[in-house]
């Protein structure tokens, strides 16, 4: 059983949720609907969930910043107060061992929002013997709202201009009258925010969320119906796509590593490894009605080139996709592939990820 409790798990299992576990915390993995509508909400209107089953992590003091740069593989001195950057974290190996986004919330202090990985173990590590203060906060609420139109139901009811909110930046605003921290981030590919609040704010304002929403068309998000989303999008999940078996270059997040700045966790192994990667993090459309199967396998004639990490059907495109690890020499546009799992053989071809808006215009809208 989940020994962490949402404030929101009664407005959640109100609405029919099927729950399930998820870092501790029960969190909706259906709804009594068909989840492709929840889908279409992300990618036409708005839709929202709790996502405060995430790891918040409060660093704070004169040794934050340094704290912060030793953990993450990005150069935070360019994190500036108001924004925030995604950030893989990486073992001494040079391998992953969580992620997250951290916001620079003052000079001397960083908000870290991590996954299912061992982050806050890390930070309270560095803090021994160190002016640094690391703390859990589990009254910190996460609802998140995504969808082309998240910023129409947010700003009509914030006290600051949400359309001005650049991605990956983040303001302290009043919502439906609750001091928030809202920022312009998020886990769908569309432009959208995450309202951080106190545990006894949050059931109100998502009251008011469910309430203003629905003349737009808002839906509660399931975990089934935000796979679909990800995948589309080509955005990966720590646990699936990238694994303690994968280093950054792997997954495609070369982008995230700093060449210029100075130690940190797993450098050297890391750039060691630059260059001899065993898989890359693709895409497959696979010949089939339906969606394929969990671990199953991709080979060109009859030789293992790869594995499908997280699968999912869109009805949008008309296609069954997947998130893969293929071998660096299968990875490559329309690359012919043999799909097997135990209940579903078929052929599929590799494609490029994002599957949808590959510029990432919709993620960046002004």
């Amino acid at each position: 059983m989940a020994k962490r409790v949402s404030a929101l798990d009664g407005q959640v299992r109100a609405l029919g949720a099927k729950m399930g576990e998820w870092n501790d915390m029960a969190v909706a993995f259906g709804y009594p609907n068909d989840p492709h509508l929840e889908h279409d909400a992300i990618r036409e209107t708005v839709g929202t969930w709790d996502a405060s089953s995430l790891t918040k992590i409060r660093v704070r003091g004169p040794a934050a910043l340094s704290a912060i740069d030793y953990l993450v593989t990005r150069d935070m001195s360019k994190i500036y107060i108001g924004k925030a950057g995604y950030c893989p974290i990486l073992k001494d190996d040079g391998h992953f061992c969580d992620d997250g986004y951290i916001y620079r919330i003052a000079e001397d202090e960083f908000l870290v929002v991590s996954s299912i990985g061992p982050a806050l173990e890390l930070l309270e590590e560095y803090a021994r013997a160190r002016n640094l203060s690391v703390e859990r906060d589990e009254d910190l609420h996460v609802i998140t709202v995504q969808g082309p139109k998240s910023v129409e139901l947010l700003d009509a009811h914030t006290g600051a201009n949400l359309y001005d909110l650049v991605f990956c930046h983040h303001m302290n605003s009043t919502l439906f009258g609750k001091n928030t921290l809202i920022s312009r981030t998020g886990y769908s590919g569309e432009r959208g925010y995450e309202i951080f609040l106190p545990a006894d704010e949050a059931v109100s304002v998502w009251q008011e969320l469910m309430h203003y929403g629905q003349p737009l068309g808002l839906r509660p998000i399931s975990f089934g119906g935000l796979e679909m989303v990800h995948i589309e999008s080509g955005l990966m999940a720590y646990g699936a796509e990238a694994t303690e078996e994968n280093t950054p270059w792997e997954v495609g997040l070369g982008w995230a590593v700093s060449r210029s700045k100075g130690e940190f966790r797993g450098k050297q192994a890391l750039f060691a490894l630059e260059g001899k990667e065993k898989v890359k993090l693709f895409g497959v459309i696979a010949e089939y009605h339906d969606v394929v199967e969990h671990g199953a396998e991709l080979s060109i004639d009859g030789e293992l080139v790869g594995h499908v990490t997280t699968p999912a059907y869109s009805r949008r495109l008309g296609k069954s996709l997947a998130l893969v690890h293929l071998i660096p020499s299968a990875a490559r546009d329309g690359t012919a592939l043999e799909l097997s799992g135990p209940m579903v053989q078929c052929r599929a071809k590799a494609a490029r990820i994002p599957f949808v808006d590959p510029e990432r215009n919709r993620l960046r809208a002004m």
